[in-house]
């Protein structure tokens, strides 16, 4: 197999990742797909799986290399070592798209239905194995490059991975003219139809577009962007004044809540000074105001949570303990305790909160918290929507993503949040350390930005919203599993090809 064609896939696969950042470029994950298909179907089964791992190798390096800056500038792991990780990594989760580019290759039948089903199954598969598989790593999924594009309208009724299905399906479409010729009837008929039924998709799927949220009324919100870099997070010297400015920032907002990121107070409350924790709540006790504010709790005895804390409203105790923990970085996966020993971050074993968390209820609005990546999980914050009398009328993210730098990470984390907006029709206001600090509307457009990397606070008006979409509803009955039938479903129409052309149009 030539290395060129290596290369080209590997290349294919990492310009997908511009999508990504520069969502106005949605069509571009579709042509890098295509050429995917086309040199998978051109191929054996065992070439479709080196095509496909350096796809796959190529994208994930591409969407993921900041990690890089987690390790070596924060961690002190050497260079060449983080370097080596960060490709390791996106090798071994690049084998569930090797695996179904080779399933791909071998029941390619010459059938336009069939072929085109089975790799958007397939593809579907391999993403939702990724998303799930070991704790899941759904960064970069497909269907996140499509927030501004016409399938956008397709996230309240099939999700972030359905999209990317879809996006297999047009790949596809627009590959099968540069598929090997096959000598099966009415084959030339449909050679260049199928780009054209791939192109009218695109202009049939906003037909789709739905509206199944009605207002549950306004709240005003300030949110908090403390820029405090990585290297001072936990450096007891600059702590103080951190912490003066948060209290100062929190006391002086104007909003009805209050929203600081995750661990801006990064002391547990038993270790701060009586005066600091008592200057924190003063602004909301009795005032009619609230605030959830980020802080690590918990006990040796007990263990330690990465939480978020509710100030000032009837709930006095309410609490939100992060349910979907970082690998390495909020847990250490069995045997990688020596990987861990390279670096010198502050890494720590956090006990998991309940899945499906109650709402944090606020002047008529319930808040739905939620840590960080977790938000990459629309499966689990679907989980909220169970009982829809008391479903979030708000989702609310607090993040500090500074072990990143200023990177690609952060408008990639925007778009991930806008993706679940769209999903269940909800607005996310998002608190964070670094940005971006954002409140996006129900229909995932963002209403108020902060410049990243700057401190201050973003006051806005958020708008609550009620009702379900259709992904709602199922994914929080069923979580992904409907998804995974249908892969598995268009998966398996491949050997029933097969046996229809008696094995003729199998590629060579």
């Amino acid at each position: 197999m030539r290395l060129f064609l290596i290369l080209a896939a590997a290349a294919a696969g990492a310009l997908s990742t511009l999508a990504h950042v520069h969502t106005e470029a949605w069509w571009l994950p579709l042509l890098t797909t295509a050429a995917l298909a086309t040199g998978v179907w051109r191929s054996t089964p065992a070439q479709a799986a080196v095509i496909g791992w350096a796809y796959g190798t190529g994208w994930l390096v591409a969407g993921t290399w900041w990690l890089f800056i987690s390790m070596h500038t924060y961690g002190g792991l050497a260079a060449p070592l983080a370097a080596l990780a960060v490709f390791m990594l996106a090798l071994a989760l690049s084998g569930y798209l090797a695996a179904a580019m080779a399933w791909a290759a071998w029941c390619r039948s010459g059938r336009l239905v069939f072929d085109v089903a089975v790799f958007a199954g397939v593809w579907l598969l391999a993403e939702l194995a990724r998303g799930l598989l070991f704790t899941g790593f759904p960064w970069a999924a497909a269907g996140y490059a499509q927030v501004d594009g016409p399938l956008a309208a397709l996230a309240p009724w099939v999700g972030v991975y359905g999209m990317g299905a879809v996006v297999a399906v047009v790949g596809a479409l627009l590959a099968w003219p540069f598929a090997p010729r096959v000598e099966l009837s009415r084959r030339s008929a449909v050679r260049w139809l199928a780009p054209v039924c791939g192109v009218a998709l695109l202009g049939l799927v906003p037909l789709l577009a739905i509206e199944r949220s009605q207002s549950s009324g306004r709240l005003q919100v300030s949110l908090v962007q403390t820029a405090v870099s990585q290297d001072e997070k936990f450096a007891l010297e600059a702590m103080p004044r951190a912490l003066d400015w948060l209290a100062q920032a929190m006391a002086q907002s104007r909003g009805e809540l209050v929203v600081a990121p995750e661990t801006a107070v990064p002391l547990l409350p038993a270790d701060l000074h009586p005066s600091v924790w008592a200057e924190l709540r003063a602004p909301f006790e009795g005032t009619g105001r609230a605030a959830l504010l980020g802080l690590p709790l918990g006990s040796f005895d007990e263990g330690y949570t990465n939480s978020v804390v509710g100030l000032g409203a009837a709930r006095e105790d309410y609490r939100y303990d992060k349910h979907h923990l970082v690998p390495f970085g909020e847990f250490i996966p069995w045997g990688f305790r020596w990987f861990v020993n390279l670096m010198n971050i502050p890494l720590g074993d956090f006990n998991r909160g309940a899945l499906g968390a109650p709402s944090f209820e606020v002047l008529g609005q319930r808040l739905a918290p939620n840590i960080c990546y977790e938000d990459l999980f629309g499966e689990e914050l679907a989980r909220r929507f169970q009982d829809p009398a008391r479903a979030p009328t708000v989702l609310v993210n607090v993040s500090n993503i500074a072990w990143f730098g200023d990177t690609i990470a952060i408008d990639q984390h925007l778009h991930i949040s806008r993706l679940r907006s769209l999903e269940l029709q909800r607005p996310m206001i998002r608190a964070t350390n670094t940005g971006p600090t954002v409140v996006i509307d129900h229909q995932g457009r963002v209403r108020h930005w902060m410049k990243p990397q700057e401190r201050g606070v973003l006051e806005g008006v958020v708008e609550g919203r009620e009702g379900l979409t259709p992904y709602a509803r199922w994914a929080s009955g069923w979580g992904l599993w409907p998804l995974v039938v249908l892969g598995l479903v268009l998966a398996s129409v491949g050997p029933l090809a097969a046996r229809l052309s008696g094995g003729k149009g199998r590629a060579p």
